[in-house]
């Protein structure tokens, strides 16, 4: 369920009303503060709510039920764009073309060194690269692991170009602090437990759609 608060509401009179909504219902309660209003985006078991007296209140605008199984992700949720600034001033979305380059995999320091400073120089505003590699074979090189990773964060202070890179396990968590935008594999799309830890974590997770997964099972696996 969407409710649309009327413009420039008291935050008192905001947070007193999603304390009524999750004392009194079993749902949990998104609040999204734009520019022209307020959405409040209800989760759990909605049929229980009451949507007309829920629109009778003198500050809500409009409610609205969501028939998307996906919630969070669902656009109606956050009507604006969403933009995402990382530490060092680097942005996705916003209206700029956020441009990800670099080589398949980390094979070496001069390697992974020399493509940063390229990319660099070529305009693009992030630095790519496996240290983690899964692969159609068991015998092919698989990635140079954390040291890739150490690679990784060496041409990130060479050049000043946060890092993107591939997890594979949540055992290789801790070794991704120092990793800016952390990308989940094709392969990976629909390894919830995975998926689960890396929502806890407050960095830009760039999520791949899975091979022949439909774009509402991509969606679900954002949510």
């Amino acid at each position: 369920m969407i409710i649309v608060l009327k413009p420039n509401q008291k935050q008192e009179l905001v947070d007193s009303f999603v304390k009524k909504l999750t004392s009194e219902y079993d749902v949990q309660v998104n609040t999204w503060i734009g520019t022209q209003s307020t959405v409040l985006g209800l989760i759990g078991d909605t049929t229980v709510i009451d949507s007309e007296y829920i629109q009778a209140q003198d500050f809500v605008e409009s409610v609205k039920r969501v028939q998307e199984p996906y919630k969070k992700a669902n656009r109606k949720f956050h009507p604006d764009d969403t933009s995402i600034t990382l530490p060092n001033g680097a942005k996705i979305g916003g209206g700029g073309l956020a441009l990800i380059a670099g080589p398949c995999s980390v094979e070496s320091e001069e390697q992974i060194c020399s493509v940063a400073e390229s990319v660099k120089k070529s305009g693009a505003t992030f630095l790519r690269g496996g240290a983690f590699k899964p692969r159609t074979s068991p015998y092919s090189f698989q990635g140079m692991k954390d040291e890739g990773l150490k690679l990784l964060s060496e041409a990130k202070e060479k050049t000043g170009l946060p890092i993107v890179t591939e997890i594979m396990s949540i055992e290789h968590l801790p070794l991704f602090e120092d990793v800016d935008v952390i990308q989940v594999g094709a392969r990976n799309m629909q390894n919830f437990e995975l998926l689960k830890q890396l929502g806890k974590l407050h960095k830009p997770i760039l999520l791949k759609r899975g091979l022949a997964s439909t774009i509402e099972e991509l969606l679900m696996s954002a949510e």
